[in-house]
C-alpha cells in the first residue's frame, strides 16, 4: 500500500513525496481511513510508529474539506494536547511539513517561556494550536484562548499525561471543549486509568493497535550488561570507543545524573550534551539541534526531556540507569527502530536494580540477552545475586575478556552516594504544577504518580553480601536490594552513582 491508496488530497500527497514518504506504516494505514470517515478514534501505539502522521494528516484534509463553522477571522478549529513541549515541537513542525500547500496557520504554545509571542500569534489568528496542558489552561483563564470552534481534538501521548500529574487539567480542557467534535485519542499503554478516560473522552470509537501493549519493537536488538554502579561510567565510555555508534541516546534517571554524565563524557573528549527540565528552553533547543545535525554525538536525557524527540536514523539508546517502571523501558527504547528501521538498545544493570530488570523482562515477555565480555564485568559474588546471564548478542563494540576487568577499577570519579537533601527527578509533590519545567520538588521526570505505582521494600537484605554502606539507616534494618522509591515530597537520598 502506498499514500496514493489512502485517498489523500492532491496537495497532501505532494507535501508527504517532499518529506519523502511513500509507505505508510501500520497505524497510518489504519488510522487515516478512520479519521477521514470521520469518526472517534482509540490508537494505542508505541512510540516510533509513526502515529503523528497518522492523525495530522488526515485532520489537514478534513480541515481543507470542512469549512470553519463562523467565517471571518481565524479561529482555533483543531486542538492538540500533549505532555512536553519537545512533543509539542515535533508535531507542529509535522502540521507544517505534511500542510505546507494548505495555508493553515498552525502555532504551538508551551510553559518555560514568555508568554508574549505565544499571545501575539493567538491574537493574529491561528487555525491548528498544539498545546501543553498548563499554557494552554494560563492562556484559557486568562481569555486569550477560546475552545468554542474546536472541531477536531487530539489528547496524544495519554498515558505520560497521566504518569505527569496532568489529569485534572486534562479534564478541564475537555470540559471547555464542544460536545459536537471529533476526537482521536493516543495512548502507548493502556492502564485502567487510561481506559477510563477515553471513555470518557470518546464516542463509539474505533480502535487501532498496532501492536500488542507495551511490547518493544522486533526491529530492536537488545543487550544487558552487568555493571557495579561506580563502573557504569568508564563502561559507557568503553562503549562508544567504537565508531560503529555514530550517535546515541543515554538515558539516566535524575537531572543530576544526566549532568554527571555528559560532563564525564566531554572530559573523556567525547561531544556529549545534557537535556532536562532544569535546562532552558533555548538550551534544549539547542542541545536537540546539536544532536540531530550530529554536531553533538551522545545525547544525555531523563524520561520527561526525550519524550517527543524524533531523529531519523538514532542507531543506539543506552539505559545508564535502568527505570524502575517497566513501562518506561519501552518508551524508552522506542526512541530507536523507529517506523521499521534497525536499533539497538543496550542496558546497564548493577546489583541494585536486578528487580527492575525481572519487572522489565517479565512485561516485554523476553529475556535481555546480556554480554558477557566486557572489561568491567561485575563481580562474582555480586553478579550471582543479579541473577543468571543469557546468550550474548552480536554486538556490543571493541570487548575485552574479563580477566581484563581490573585494569581501570581503580577510576571510580563517581562512586557513592549524594547526600540526603538531593532531589531526584522521579519523586513529584502533590503541590504545584507547570509544563516540563518544575522543580524538582514539584514534578517527576519518571516515576508515576499515585500510590498503586510506588514500590516500598523492606526487610530484605542487600544482596551481594558486605557491610552496610553509611547512608543505610541504622535500627537494625536492612535495605533490600531494590531501592526504596520515595513517596511524593519524600527524598530517597540515593543518586545512584
Amino acid at each position: 500500500m502506498s499514500f496514493n491508496d489512502l485517498q489523500l488530497i492532491e496537495p497532501v500527497l505532494q507535501a508527504l513525496q517532499q518529506e519523502g514518504y511513500t509507505t505508510p506504516t501500520p497505524i497510518q494505514q489504519q488510522a487515516i481511513p478512520i479519521v477521514l470517515q470521520r469518526r472517534d478514534l482509540l490508537g494505542c501505539a508505541q512510540t516510533g510508529t509513526g502515529k503523528t502522521a497518522a492523525f495530522a494528516i488526515p485532520l489537514l484534509q478534513l480541515m481543507q474539506e470542512q469549512p470553519p463553522a463562523r467565517p471571518g477571522a481565524r479561529r482555533i478549529r483543531t486542538l492538540i494536547l500533549t505532555p512536553t513541549r519537545e512533543l509539542a515541537i515535533q508535531i507542529e513542525e509535522s502540521f507544517k511539513a505534511y500542510g505546507r500547500f494548505l495555508g493553515n496557520k498552525t502555532l504551538v504554545i508551551f510553559g518555560g517561556v514568555s508568554q508574549y509571542n505565544q499571545v501575539n500569534a493567538l491574537r493574529a489568528g491561528v487555525d491548528i494550536l498544539v498545546a501543553t496542558p498548563g499554557r494552554l489552561l494560563d492562556l484559557m483563564q486568562q481569555r486569550v484562548i477560546s475552545l468554542e470552534d474546536i472541531q477536531f481534538f487530539v489528547l496524544d501521548e495519554a498515558d505520560r499525561m497521566l504518569d505527569m500529574g496532568f489529569v485534572h487539567d486534562v479534564k478541564k480542557v475537555i470540559a471547555k471543549l464542544p460536545a459536537k467534535r471529533q476526537t482521536l485519542f493516543f495512548s502507548a499503554t493502556m492502564p485502567p486509568a487510561i481506559q477510563q478516560l477515553a471513555n470518557m473522552l470518546l464516542t463509539n470509537p474505533a480502535k487501532v493497535e498496532v501492536t500488542p501493549v507495551s511490547s518493544t519493537a522486533d526491529t530492536i536488538q537488545q543487550a544487558m550488561y552487568y555493571v557495579e554502579k561506580q563502573n557504569k561510567p568508564s563502561l559507557l565510555t568503553h562503549l562508544l570507543e567504537d565508531s560503529a555508534i555514530v550517535t546515541s541516546l543515554v538515558f539516566t534517571r535524575t537531572k543530576h545524573g544526566a549532568d554527571k554524565v555528559a560532563k564525564y563524557l566531554s572530559r573523556a573528549g567525547i561531544r556529549a550534551e545534557a537535556i532536562h527540565g532544569n535546562k532552558s528552553q533555548n538550551a534544549r533547543q539547542a542541545a536537540l539541534s546539536n544532536f540531530k545535525t550530529t554536531r553533538t554525538r551522545v545525547l544525555v536525557a531523563t524520561d520527561i526531556a526525550a519524550r517527543g524527540i524524533d531523529i531519523d536514523e538514532l542507531g543506539h539508546v543506552i539505559n545508564f540507569d535502568l527505570p524502575n517502571v517497566p513501562e518506561t523501558y519501552v518508551h524508552r527504547i522506542g526512541r530507536t527502530g523507529r517506523a521499521g528501521a534497525s536499533g539497538k538498545a543496550i542496558s546497564f544493570c548493577d546489583a541494585e536494580e536486578k528487580e527492575f530488570l525481572r519487572d522489565i523482562e517479565r512485561l516485554i515477555k523476553k529475556t535481555i540477552p546480556v554480554v558477557e565480555e566486557h572489561p568491567y564485568v561485575m563481580a562474582p559474588g555480586v553478579r550471582a545475586a543479579a541473577g543468571t546471564p543469557s546468550q550474548q548478542p552480536s554486538y556490543g563494540g571493541n570487548r575485552r575478556s574479563s580477566s581484563q576487568s581490573n585494569q581501570r577499577s581503580g577510576n571510580r570519579p563517581f562512586g557513592g552516594n549524594r547526600s540526603g537533601n538531593s532531589r531526584s527527578d522521579n519523586n513529584r509533590s502533590a503541590n504545584g504544577r507547570s509544563d516540563n519545567n518544575r522543580s524538582d520538588n514539584n514534578r517527576s521526570d519518571n516515576n508515576r504518580s499515585g500510590s498503586q505505582h510506588q514500590r516500598q521494600h523492606a526487610g530484605n537484605s542487600r544482596s551481594g553480601g558486605g557491610q552496610r554502606p553509611a547512608s543505610q539507616p541504622s535500627g537494625g534494618q536492612q535495605r533490600s536490594s531494590r531501592p526504596v522509591v520515595a513517596r511524593p515530597g519524600q527524598d530517597t537520598g540515593d543518586e545512584r552513582w
